[in-house]
């Protein structure tokens, strides 16, 4: 089974490509259209899953997805990944503690 991720598009660059982005792994790319076409990838996030970009969704959009096995395209709502990073084990907490580091910004335990 294919994982499918849909890129958005954010942007245009200087440079005149389109930026796109996977708001699921993370993935951008710069993409210039023809006459001079161009993919730079500008963060690879998840390489091993399938991107797919729509500008305009509808009956082509979806014909040319399920042309290549993706199916149809649909808005999968996902929550946002955390911001702040989890907080450190028991054990972890004391070994910063001991190199005198406070996770939690006071001074470190002696």
């Amino acid at each position: 089974m294919r994982v499918i991720h849909e890129m958005k598009l954010v942007g245009r660059l200087a440079s005149g490509a389109d930026e796109w982005s996977c708001p699921t792994c993370g993935r951008r790319i710069a993409l210039r259209q023809p006459p001079q076409p161009e993919l730079t990838i500008l963060e690879e996030g998840d390489e091993t899953a399938v991107h797919v970009g729509v500008i305009n969704p509808g009956p082509a959009a979806s014909a040319a997805a399920e042309k290549y096995g993706l199916g149809p395209i649909q808005e999968i709502p996902r929550p946002p990944k955390p911001v702040d990073p989890e907080t450190p084990h028991a054990d972890d907490r004391a070994w910063l503690a001991d190199i005198g580091i406070s996770w939690d910004g006071g001074d470190a335990a002696a």
